[in-house]
C-alpha cells in the first residue's frame, strides 16, 4: 500500500526534528562560531596580572666578608 504524503508543517515535532537532522551535514574541520578580536579598551584580568615583574637590574648578594 502506498503511503500518503504528509506536509512537513503537519508532522509531529519529533518527526520534523528527525527530518531536519537527516538533512543537516557536518561542518567538518570548520568551527561555525563567529570570532572577533578582543576589545583593547576592555579590562583584562590576565593581562593586568602579568605586569608585576621583579625590578630588573636589582640583585641581592649576601655579604660573606662579615663574620656570623
Amino acid at each position: 500500500m502506498k503511503q500518503r504524503y504528509i506536509p512537513l508543517e503537519k508532522r509531529s515535532k519529533r518527526e520534523q526534528r528527525e527530518f531536519y537532522a537527516a538533512r543537516r551535514g557536518s561542518w567538518g574541520e570548520i568551527n561555525p562560531v563567529t570570532k572577533k578580536p578582543p576589545n583593547p579598551k576592555a579590562y583584562n584580568r590576565k593581562k593586568s596580572g602579568q605586569r608585576h615583574e621583579p625590578l630588573s637590574g636589582f640583585y641581592f648578594y649576601p655579604d660573606t666578608s662579615l663574620p656570623t
